[in-house]
């Protein structure tokens, strides 16, 4: 019988737990695309705005769920990278916006610290799951 890992056990609630959000929008995206456009006070004007959001957040959004899904499952710590660079280049736009075109709103703002935690999280679940396999490939080479 396997030995429970916690370390992969909080990983998989990680990748869970985004997975879930990014599913949220993605399927509000898909049902009403509008709703993700009115949390920054943007109108969607003709049919090619709606088809624009609802492929980008509904179906781009489904695909990278598949993925995570995906990464839950069968390599956890590939998905935690994945995360940390997916939600990191989240920060990094809006960092680059901050920069270039002055101060962020408070959407903008409360959603650049959550998606630098959700990074940061990401990250630190990598390298402690890289680290634990690393040791353990060292101590099975150790024993030979």
């Amino acid at each position: 019988m396997k030995k429970f890992n916690k370390w992969l056990f909080y990983t998989r609630i990680y990748l869970g737990f985004s997975l879930l959000s990014l599913l949220a929008v993605s399927v509000m995206a898909l049902v009403n695309p509008q709703t993700i456009m009115d949390m920054v006070g943007v109108q969607l004007g003709n049919t090619d705005a709606l088809s624009s959001i609802r492929g980008v957040y509904g179906g781009v959004g489904i695909t990278i769920c598949m993925s995570i899904f995906y990464l839950m499952i069968r390599h956890p710590e590939k998905g935690a990278a994945f995360l940390s660079i997916f939600w990191g280049a989240y920060a990094f736009s809006r960092l680059i916006t901050l920069i270039s075109d002055g101060p962020l709103g408070q959407f903008g703002s409360q959603w650049l610290l959550i998606e630098s935690v959700m990074a940061l999280i990401g990250f630190g679940f990598w390298m402690v799951l890289n680290f634990r396999r690393r040791q353990q490939k060292f101590i099975l080479n150790e024993g030979l």
